[in-house]
C-alpha cells in the first residue's frame, strides 16, 4: 500500500495492556482517532458481546466530550450528539457459532448493539454503518477456502476505501 503513499497505524489493542494508570495510551488513542479519516474494528465474540479489549476500547477513548456529548431535552431526557460522524467505520466481526442462531434467537443482538449502540452515540446513524459491519460465522470450524473467502471480502472493502 505504501505505492500509494498512504499513511496507517494500526493499533492492536490486543498488544497493548489495557490496565490501570494508562492515560498516556488512551490520549495516544484519542490522537490517533482524531487524526485518522477510516477507522477499521476486528474483533471475535465471545458470549454474545465484543472481547472485553474491545469494549475497554470503547468505553476509554469514546468518552463524553471527545466522542459525544449528551444535548438536554427536557427534565432528564437528552440525545447523544456524535463528534466523530466524519469518519468511515468498517467493522469485522468473527462469530464461532452459526449464523442461524445468532440473527435469529438472539436478534443479532451484537451487531445491533454495536450500531444502534456505540457508533450512534460516536459516529452519528447512519445505514452503511450497519451495512459496513460484516459478520463471519462459525470461523474456527470453516476450511481454509472459507477463510481465504472472509480476508478477500476485508481485502476488497479496503480497496473500495482507498478508491483502488
Amino acid at each position: 500500500m505504501n505505492r500509494y503513499k498512504e499513511v496507517f497505524e494500526v493499533i492492536d489493542v490486543y498488544d497493548d495492556k489495557l490496565h490501570r494508570n494508562r492515560e498516556d495510551l488512551i490520549k495516544e488513542y484519542k490522537r490517533l482517532v482524531t487524526w485518522s479519516t477510516h477507522i477499521y474494528f476486528v474483533s471475535p465474540v465471545w458470549w454474545f458481546r465484543m472481547t472485553p479489549k474491545m469494549e475497554t476500547f470503547f468505553d476509554e477513548v469514546f468518552t463524553p466530550g471527545f466522542a459525544y456529548k449528551f444535548v438536554p431535552l427536557f427534565g432528564k431526557f437528552a440525545y447523544p450528539k456524535p463528534f466523530l460522524s466524519d469518519k468511515k467505520v468498517r467493522t469485522y466481526i468473527t462469530h464461532g457459532a452459526p449464523m442461524l442462531p445468532v440473527v435469529t434467537l438472539y436478534l443479532n443482538s451484537v451487531k445491533l448493539r454495536l450500531v444502534m449502540g456505540v457508533y450512534t452515540f460516536v459516529f452519528g446513524w447512519n445505514l452503511n454503518r450497519w451495512r459496513k459491519t460484516k459478520q463471519f460465522w462459525s470461523v474456527p470450524f470453516v476450511d481454509a477456502k472459507k477463510r481465504a473467502k472472509y480476508l478477500r471480502v476485508v481485502k476488497e472493502d479496503i480497496r473500495k476505501d482507498l478508491g483502488k
